[in-house]
């Protein structure tokens, strides 16, 4: 989780808060942790 919180320049508090099952993440918070573990999400109109 540090390794984590200092790629997404996010607090390992803020981290935990937001990830936890009572958590309710902005898109921004998870659009970095993504970016963080080498996620992509694409999307397309259909």
């Amino acid at each position: 989780m540090t390794r984590l919180a200092r790629e997404t320049g996010l607090s390992r508090e803020s981290l935990y808060r937001s990830l936890s099952g009572e958590g309710n993440p902005e898109f921004g918070t998870i659009w970095k942790v993504m970016r963080a573990l080498g996620i992509r999400l694409h999307a397309s109109a259909g």
